[in-house]
């Protein structure tokens, strides 16, 4: 009984430790089998999983770091950051409001309807759309917070892809493809008439890195444009295996090139010093929690997510002072896998920081 109450009261605030599920605010505590069954998944398939993870700058785990992996819409971090620095060079005015008629131009059900409807009803609900406006930096944090795709294609139409590209040199990312819409890459899987979703394929994967964005561009043009083209995509001839070939063509990068990313946000170094005001708005939503208010001097997190691809990174600075960014990237899942992960994510990440056994068998 002494030797509980020693521990509780060395390691209290460690107790407290909650991490935000991913698309919602509600917290989950602390699940040792759960936070097990994640660590397995991982040292089960090391294949198809990324882990980098950093302690005050020092790597404490790391697991093919360098290998590409598809990003899902974790990579619209970099759109969060493009959006604060022009908000920060008033390029834009983060309180603007625009109609979201605008922003549903580029509304595809099949990749977004889940998370875009829910962002919709929760700014329904908090009273943030007047008069069917919403403000920018409202769609910015449904675009992070939900993972809504829609959203960010709007965004990087407005701040401009070219500038969102330019971020991989601010940040020094050397390894990373193309940046490009979402919702106008579907596009390029319709499989046109006289032909077949065979010799598709064969034509897609000759394509270039640069040729694959850049039709997804022009595909996005035409949403913006012309409100019938949305109608020429088919999700029922979009087959599994195009959705695959989808999948593993989304942006790609490296866990340890993401830490990178986290660590120029947590350190408060690269960007504009008031850059990190709208950063903390959109980025570091956790912080909204009175939990993490008490722990944590800034706490950001992003999660990316497709039928075949979970993604995650975080970063945040406890009050003293300590520091931890992490990187951790699956591909190649089956949906139910990925469920799986996505349930058992927030305890491996609680179990992660609060408990340093635990903490100590994450090793690859």
């Amino acid at each position: 009984m002494k030797q509980s109450f020693l521990y509780c009261t060395k390691y209290g605030w460690l107790i407290l430790v909650f991490m935000l599920v991913m698309g919602n605010h509600a917290v989950a505590q602390l699940d040792p089998v759960k936070a097990d069954s994640f660590l397995y998944f991982i040292k089960a398939n090391p294949l198809r999983s990324a882990v980098y993870i950093t302690r005050n700058d020092t790597a404490i785990a790391r697991l093919n770091e360098n290998k590409l992996m598809p990003l899902a819409s974790t990579v619209t971090m970099l759109v969060a950051i493009e959006f604060a620095q022009q908000s920060t060079h008033e390029m834009i005015n983060e309180n603007t409001y625009v109609p979201v008629a605008d922003i549903e131009k580029f509304y595809i059900p099949f990749i977004d309807s889940a998370a875009y409807n829910t962002w919709l009803d929760k700014a329904k609900a908090n009273n943030e759309i007047k008069n069917g406006t919403v403000k920018l930096v409202d769609i910015a944090r449904g675009m992070i917070i939900y993972g809504c795709y829609t959203n960010a294609d709007y965004l990087m139409d407005i701040l401009g892809f070219d500038a969102v590209k330019d971020n991989l040199a601010l940040l020094k990312l050397k390894q990373h493809t193309a940046i490009y819409p979402f919702a106008g890459s579907l596009f390029t899987f319709h499989v046109p008439k006289k032909s077949s979703e065979d010799k598709l394929l064969k034509s897609l994967a000759k394509y270039s890195d640069k040729k694959y964005s850049m039709e997804a561009y022009y595909n996005h043009q035409d949403l913006k444009q012309d409100s019938s083209f949305k109608e020429t995509f088919s999700p029922e001839r979009f087959t599994p295996k195009l959705q695959k070939m989808w999948n593993d063509n989304l942006p790609s990068s490296t866990a340890k090139e993401y830490v990178m990313v986290a660590q120029a946000l947590n350190n408060r170094e690269v960007l504009d010093e008031d850059a990190f005001f709208p950063i903390a708005e959109i980025l570091e939503y956790p912080m909204e929690k009175r939990e993490f208010q008490k722990l944590y001097k800034h706490f950001g997190a992003k999660t990316g997510k497709t039928p075949f691809i979970f993604t995650r990174v975080i970063y945040f600075t406890q009050k003293d002072g300590t520091r931890i960014e992490s990187a951790i990237f699956f591909n190649g899942l089956s949906p139910a896998e990925e469920k799986k992960l996505e349930d058992w994510q927030p305890a491996f990440e609680a179990q992660f920081l609060s408990d340093p056994v635990f903490r100590a068998r994450v090793k690859f």
